[in-house]
């Protein structure tokens, strides 16, 4: 299926999140949101470098190495990220 994006994240199912965030990496030509490094792949060096604490976020948090961002304000998606940048993105900046 394909949807009209952005879509508000609360309302979807699991299923509807992993078509919406494939559906992403498509538009994003596999490349994360965030660092501009290919979802297949690590992270930016810079965002490697980066510490995020783990306590913060929910167990399992770095199991799924592509997550679906978005906007805690707007509960509106923005696209597909690596983990790790999703990390960086909300410890450091709010996102």
């Amino acid at each position: 299926m394909r949807y009209n994006l952005p879509i508000e994240y609360s309302k979807a199912t699991p299923k509807q999140r992993r078509e919406v965030r494939e559906q992403y990496i498509v538009e994003q030509a596999g490349l994360c949101m965030w660092c501009f490094s290919p979802l297949e792949g690590d992270p930016h060096p810079q965002m490697q470098k980066m510490d995020i604490n783990l306590k913060l976020f929910p167990p399992g948090f770095l199991k799924n190495p592509v997550h679906l961002q978005h906007d805690h304000d707007s509960d509106l998606t923005e696209g597909a990220v690596h983990a790790k940048c999703n990390g960086v993105m909300w410890q450091y900046h709010g996102r």
